[in-house]
């Protein structure tokens, strides 16, 4: 049995393979241009960005892929139907750092960090910037999944209120309430704060629109770390600029790396990170986890598995 990666994990992590699993050939590259085995594998492990239609066309041998992130908007799906081959994902690996970097947005937002900072930089001692609370504020996630619900957790702690949006509805812990996606303007101007942890789908591509930013209050924020495409850009400075909302915090974009010249990098009321909130050393060990559950699943001929991933959906 071969098994391909299309990037090469510390070797920490290969080894942990090889020894746990002797029988099966693990193959490990650094891209999928130099992987020239990929044709014959029976398994292939990828970040989900570098598979192409040809690709699956000329893996004969393929039954499954494992796609170590969470995003799948970049997987050929198209290709995969008609073939009987097994998909997952790492789904859930990022709901610690992601949920805490919302945090961290939420208590910058409120305290003023970086305003702070520059006046220590200046030599200013300013007691009267205005310093605020999270305690008693309301946060609005879009997307009730691990991480929302990891947000939702911890937002507890600082006595928010949470309310979330998901396709349906339904209840999910630590939520005060949820909503389905089509009652998303009516509770909008609820919230303090909106986070985005949506995916990238038909569905959710330029969800939210002018309307949904009028609908804010203007002392909100807007934090998004799903996926960009989730509004047009456009869309977003004109709320701003229009004073729709107070500040958007984003950690994901259409294109990028977001272009040295985009307007976001120097808006006095947008916070840029670089797609960076689920990066720690902790997410590829996480990622093996996921991957050698399922792959002794995979060995029983079990047909249950964590993360499986709908191709018809993409999610």
């Amino acid at each position: 049995m071969k098994t391909v990666f299309t990037f090469r994990p510390p070797r920490k992590l290969q080894a942990q393979l090889i020894e746990n699993y002797p029988s099966i050939e693990f193959i490990f590259y650094k891209t999928v241009e130099e992987a020239e085995e990929l044709i014959h594998a029976e398994i292939i492990v990828t970040f989900g960005e570098d598979l192409t239609p040809q690709h699956i066309e000329e893996c004969k041998q393929l039954k499954w892929v494992m796609v170590a992130s969470a995003g799948l908007e970049k997987m050929p799906f198209a290709s995969f139907k008609d073939k009987d081959i097994l998909v997952t994902n790492a789904r859930g690996v990022h709901k610690i750092p992601m949920a805490e970097f919302t945090l961290g947005y939420l208590l910058n937002h409120v305290k003023r960090f970086p305003e702070l900072r520059k006046l220590q930089g200046e030599a200013i001692w300013n007691k009267r910037l205005p310093i605020s609370e999270l305690a008693d504020q309301t946060l609005l996630v879009l997307g009730t999944g691990a991480i929302g619900s990891e947000i939702a957790r911890l937002a507890d702690a600082f006595r928010i209120k949470t309310i979330g949006i998901n396709r349906s509805g339904r209840a999910v812990d630590y939520f005060a309430a949820v909503y389905p996606i089509d009652q998303l303007l009516t509770v909008l101007p609820e919230a303090d704060f909106v986070v985005s942890i949506l995916p990238s789908t038909n569905e959710t591509k330029h969800l939210l629109k002018k309307e949904h930013f009028q609908a804010m209050k203007n002392t909100a924020a807007f934090i998004n770390i799903g996926r960009g495409d989730v509004l047009e850009e456009k869309v977003l400075i004109e709320a701003l600029n229009k004073e729709e909302i107070a500040h958007a915090y984003l950690d994901v974009f259409e294109q990028e790396p977001l272009p040295e010249e985009h307007a976001f990098w120097s808006h006095e009321n947008i916070t840029v990170t670089p797609h960076i909130s689920s990066i720690t050393p902790q997410y590829l060990p996480r990622v093996f986890e996921i991957f050698e559950y399922n792959l002794e699943r995979y060995l029983q001929g079990s047909d249950v598995y964590k993360n499986r991933v709908d191709i018809n959906r993409g999610y």
